[in-house]
């Protein structure tokens, strides 16, 4: 592929991942009422892992030895990535909007910049200290539906902290990932974060089966599943792959910061969800912090 060809794709890529990715939002929300949540992200990702192991088979067996060296980070990650921000999501969606996930989950990037500063002495700028406050702000006004008081009454919607705790874990895995020197391909630590995630997601749905919901093995189950397992899984990932080659991971990184608008479009044109005032600050403050601190972020990526 020439230079110009690999130019305009990188730049179709960088506007499409967001897409697939953000759909996973969409599918929370459309998903309750039809598959239990834990469930949802239970078989989301056992069929993911299933699509995609015969492809990396023989990788995983020719690096074995790896593999049992690996095995705790992956563990780590499959639990932080794929365990807590594969169930939180769709815990979310049973009680909050798609715009709401959106905005939240896009602050991801600021707690990449806290948890790296803490525990990697990242170094952070009084500029980009105050961007992050701008985008802690911003996630605040959304939590607390734009009264702080509900902060006072701890009033929030139990669906923004269901999100607001997958965003959190996402920020962890992503710092440990870029700090982990691995020695299999990005496609087959996918693979195999897959099936961690898997493993540990598995006492979660006995328990969610056994004390709160009840799968049924019907036509919604088996749709919302593959399209979970799919579109914002195995689709997303390959075309982030593929981001990471042309652009580079910083450029890449800039697809998290459109979840805000491709959230709001899903909402609106799926779920009638409308857009009311303290989305539009809370928005507002987390792209003025974002755009304060992509220095650092950059400087991450």
């Amino acid at each position: 592929m020439k230079k110009k060809e690999v130019s305009i794709f990188a730049f179709f890529l960088l506007f499409a991942q967001p897409i697939f990715m953000t759909s996973n939002l969409a599918i929370a929300r459309g998903a309750s009422g039809f598959i239990p949540p834990v469930s949802l992200a239970f078989w989301r990702w056992l069929l993911a892992f299933l699509i995609l192991v015969p492809f990396v088979f023989p990788s995983i067996r020719k690096n074995f030895k790896d593999l049992i060296s690996e095995a705790p980070k992956l563990l780590i990650l499959g639990l932080t990535g794929f365990t807590f921000c594969g169930a939180f999501p769709y815990i979310s969606g049973l009680t909050t909007t798609v715009i709401n996930m959106g905005i939240i989950y896009s602050a991801s990037p600021i707690f990449i910049i806290l948890i790296s500063v803490i525990f990697y002495h990242e170094k952070i700028t009084k500029l980009q200290l105050f961007g992050t406050l701008c985008c802690l702000l911003g996630v605040l006004i959304i939590v607390c539906n734009g009264q702080f008081k509900n902060l006072i009454n701890l009033s929030f919607t139990k669906g923004d902290l269901w999100i607001l705790g997958a965003m959190i874990s996402w920020a962890v895995y992503s710092v440990y990932l870029m700090h982990w020197k691995s020695k299999f391909d990005l496609f087959t630590k996918f693979t195999l974060m897959a099936l961690a995630g898997t493993i540990f997601l598995a006492p979660m749905y006995y328990i969610e089966e056994k004390y709160f919901y009840t799968t049924e093995f019907n036509k919604d189950f088996y749709f919302w599943v593959i399209v979970a397992a799919v579109f914002p899984g195995i689709i997303a990932f390959q075309m982030y792959a593929k981001l990471q080659k042309y652009l580079g991971a910083s450029l890449t990184g800039l697809t998290v910061y459109m979840m805000p608008i491709y959230s709001a479009l899903y909402g609106y044109f799926l779920f009638n969800e409308k857009l009311y005032n303290f989305h539009w600050f809370g928005g507002f403050f987390v792209f003025i912090g974002i755009f304060l601190a992509n220095k650092n972020l950059f400087k991450l990526r």
